[in-house]
């Protein structure tokens, strides 16, 4: 981005006021972004107030050292008491915590609170049986089980930092993983159910394990949870069935409460190459952060709401809007084990009108998913309980937003369509419900205590209209301390890019509409230089979207003698669209210059029956790339399904062939 902006290329005239009736009853108001600016520190610590705190903070925030923060100073507190024990204490432990729905049909199991604490308090003793205690990593490698969420409270109660790591990743990257934060137990798994079948957990852990050992460090213990009966390998010098050790332990267990920056986690970013960047989350500033906005942005009614948030417990979102955030608001929850297509299609909705669900928070990707297969399947259930749409993970284009608001929200509900990331540990930018009125593929404003621009090369705000680098001006309660055990590489990562301002820079471009509300333009590494212009793949990728046959889409710039770069697109039709007929790329090509202009003309568009995404479902652009570029494909290991890259490739080349 080394020119002044971003080209602003679409413009959205839709917008949805709120509903009456959520406007009249919202847990926050417009005063919210008055007071918070008026005085930030104060309106996070009345924020940290809606948590129990043993000990009281002497200062909200300490920056005398940027970029290395401290909220709440000299408070004390645990995470776990406050998501669980203070509810119990407060009449409600008989209060359902958690409907698990596993993917077997029939497989379910109610957790109230009460419940819930004590499986918290077993699995805390069990682990100081295993030698845990305040300061030690343990590792979580499960599938979504209500032990995932046990497991994870259980380390908090004891102040050891836990690292969950997805599931679905290898075992050389669970190796990395352990390493790194030297995790002293790792909890697992016997397997997991995916798509109808038990898929094995623990060989993996037993692959990891040596090859950690062969670094040098050694795990102690594996604590594994018999979940689908298959056979593994066992070191009886190492291994612990959950249900012996876990469920023969005590449910009496006094918490001990720890200093507002004692670590609670460390997340390991994916994605990345060479050495796993461990992002580092405190416990206070957390707590407030993922709590307060999970409060405000979900107008989370704990007595009359049912939440369910898609996300693996593998990723941040997971673990800020699934299990601290949620259950520090005491809220019911659905959580499900398996896949949105398993073992049908609707089974998302089924679960839905089954227990009767009123928000509802997912990624865009899932959503587009659905609008291939049509709609009618959600037709096909009773989804009047929902009141809330959430959004996240990645920008969602206008379109999909409209289908999202349009099928599953009855043209009633507001949707969130939220931003932030790994790092910031909370929502950041995201409208208000009762407060905003939502336009389709804006995430619109900067949340209340949260100073967030868009800033061009010198660090200037931009004008409205506007594009250029998405920054966070000041520090924020649930932002990442540093990177586990690499402080410089902090700073250079996050820091380095604004340092004489301080601002905070991920790596996101953004633009400024004409009213001044943000969009998200994707990474500043996908924005395309075309003949000068500088091009976001995002508001292409939307244009194609908008197109009545396309359910989902993916944009590259290519190294072009003329322009450049030239626009590459990579296209999924709808269902209903079949083959799209012989005229599709060209009606495709005109469809995007008619939406944006002549510029945003993709030069190649390649129909495909599939994208290359991460387990998280963000698509992977640098691998498309490659294959636009005619270049050997980079690494596939991140990939939720690998062959994707082989169809499209092999694709490309026939398509060349009849050229």
């Amino acid at each position: 981005m080394s020119e002044e902006t971003l080209s602003n290329l679409s413009r959205e005239d839709r917008t949805f006021e709120p509903p009456a009736e959520l406007a009249e009853h919202a847990n926050v108001t417009a005063e919210a972004y008055e007071r918070a600016a008026s005085d930030r520190e104060a309106f996070w610590a009345e924020a940290a107030e809606r948590l129990d705190w043993e000990q009281t903070w002497d200062r909200v925030l300490d920056w005398d050292d940027p970029p290395f923060a401290k909220w709440f100073v000299g408070g004390r507190l645990n995470a776990a008491y406050n998501c669980v024990d203070r509810h119990v204490e407060a009449g409600q432990g008989d209060k359902v915590a958690f409907h698990w729905v596993g993917e077997p049909a029939d497989d379910t199991r109610t957790l109230t609170y009460q419940q819930l604490q004590d499986e918290v308090c077993k699995a805390a003793n069990a682990l100081t049986e295993l030698g845990v205690k305040a300061g030690d990593r343990v590792a979580i490698y499960l599938p979504m089980l209500p032990e995932t969420v046990v497991a994870m409270l259980a380390c908090a109660r004891l102040g050891a930092p836990h690292t969950v790591v997805f599931g679905g990743f290898s075992s050389d990257a669970l190796a990395s993983r352990l390493t790194d934060c030297e995790a002293k137990v790792v909890i697992t798994s016997d397997g997991g159910y995916r798509r109808g079948s038990a898929s094995p957990l623990k060989p993996a852990v037993d692959e990891a394990r040596a090859k950690a050992a062969g670094e040098g460090f050694e795990v102690e213990h594996v604590l594994v949870v018999r979940r689908t009966g298959q056979e593994v390998d066992w070191d009886d010098a190492v291994d612990v069935w959950w249900h012996e050790a876990v469920d023969n332990a005590s449910s009496e267990h006094t918490c001990e409460f720890f200093d507002s920056e004692h670590p609670l986690y460390v997340m390991y970013t994916s994605g990345t190459t060479g050495k796993p960047k461990g992002i580092l989350h405190t416990t206070g500033g957390y707590l407030t952060g993922t709590s307060y906005t999970h409060h405000a942005i979900f107008d989370h009614k704990p007595e009359t709401d049912v939440y369910w948030c898609t996300a693996d417990v593998g990723w941040v979102t997971g673990h800020s809007y699934m299990v601290y955030g949620p259950l520090a608001n005491g809220a019911t929850q659905v959580m499900y084990e398996g896949t949105p297509d398993t073992p049908h299609k609707g089974r998302w909705w089924e679960i839905i009108q089954e227990y009767g669900v009123t928000i509802f928070y997912t990624a865009p990707t899932a959503i587009r998913t659905f609008m291939k297969q049509g709609r009618e399947i959600p037709d096909g259930f009773d989804l009047s309980s929902i009141r809330l749409l959430g959004s996240v993970g990645e920008s969602i284009n206008p379109e999909a937003y409209m289908w999202y608001r349009e099928v599953i929200g009855g043209d009633r509900c507001p949707i969130v369509d939220t931003w932030w990331q790994t790092e910031t540990g909370q929502i950041l930018i995201s409208p208000l419900p009762g407060v905003t009125a939502g336009k389709p593929g804006s995430a619109m404003t900067a949340m209340p205590g949260i100073e967030a621009d868009v800033v061009d090369e010198a660090g200037e705000s931009v004008p409205d209209g506007s594009g250029g680098y998405l920054v966070v001006k000041s520090p924020w309660p649930a932002m990442l301390r540093t990177i586990w055990g690499d402080d410089e590489r902090f700073k250079e990562t996050y820091w380095s890019r604004f340092a004489k301002q301080g601002y905070y820079f991920a790596g996101d471009g953004a633009k400024k509409d004409d009213d001044g509300d943000i969009w998200l333009l994707g990474r500043v590494d996908d924005v395309m230089n075309v003949s000068g212009h500088r091009l976001s793949t995002t508001e292409i990728e939307s244009a194609l979207v908008s197109h009545p046959k396309v359910a989902e889409a993916a944009v590259v710039g290519a190294a072009d003698e003329t322009t450049g770069q030239a626009v590459c697109a990579f296209v999924i039709l709808r269902d209903s669209a079949g083959d799209g007929g012989e005229d599709i790329v060209e009606e495709l090509r005109k469809h995007v210059q008619k939406e944006i202009g002549a510029i945003a003309k993709p030069r190649q568009i390649m129909i495909v029956p599939e994208l290359p995404k991460t387990r998280s479902g963000k698509i992977m652009r640098r691998l498309l790339k490659d294959v636009a570029e005619h270049r050997e494909v980079g690494d596939v290991t991140t990939l939720a399904d690998s062959s994707v890259m082989n169809l499209i490739s092999d694709g490309l080349s026939s398509e060349k062939a009849d050229d």
